[in-house]
């Protein structure tokens, strides 16, 4: 699989770069809209112990609104998510592509297919059923 990240390892603490990270992205343009702290979710959910990580849901409005005109299932993409997790001694940043957003259709242009191929069936096989029960009826 293409990468689809853009990534990099820090030598500051995890908290540090979390902190830098949302000024950076501050910087950026980007607002953090959402935050996920995986280390407390998984613990709480199922009990396990990760090292830290979170996860920043980053938009800058206007590239989303220009994306949403373009598409509007590209909001399935936003926010543009941004994973700090504690690394040894260090952290470790990773980016979502937004590169990667162009090459979709193509990356799963055979699994689509497939798919298509099989819910088509699906369909014209529930359709052949209910033809055949009115004609059953009349």
């Amino acid at each position: 699989m293409k990468d689809f990240t853009l990534s990099g390892t820090v030598a500051m603490s995890y908290e540090e770069t979390v902190e830098r990270v949302r000024g950076l992205l501050a910087e950026a343009g980007f607002g953090v809209l959402t935050e996920i702290d995986l280390a407390a979710t998984l613990h709480a959910k199922l009990g396990v112990e990760i090292e830290p990580r979170i996860i920043l849901g980053a938009c800058r409005p206007a590239l989303a609104h220009q994306a949403l005109e373009l598409d509007p299932r590209v909001a399935t993409l936003l926010p543009c998510n941004v994973v700090v997790a504690a690394a040894d001694g260090g952290a470790t940043v990773e980016v979502f592509d937004p590169a990667v957003m162009s090459e979709f259709s193509l990356a799963l242009a055979e699994v689509a297919t497939e798919a298509r191929t099989r819910l088509s069936g699906m369909m014209n096989a529930l359709a052949n059923d209910q033809e055949n029960t009115d004609a059953a009826r009349a």
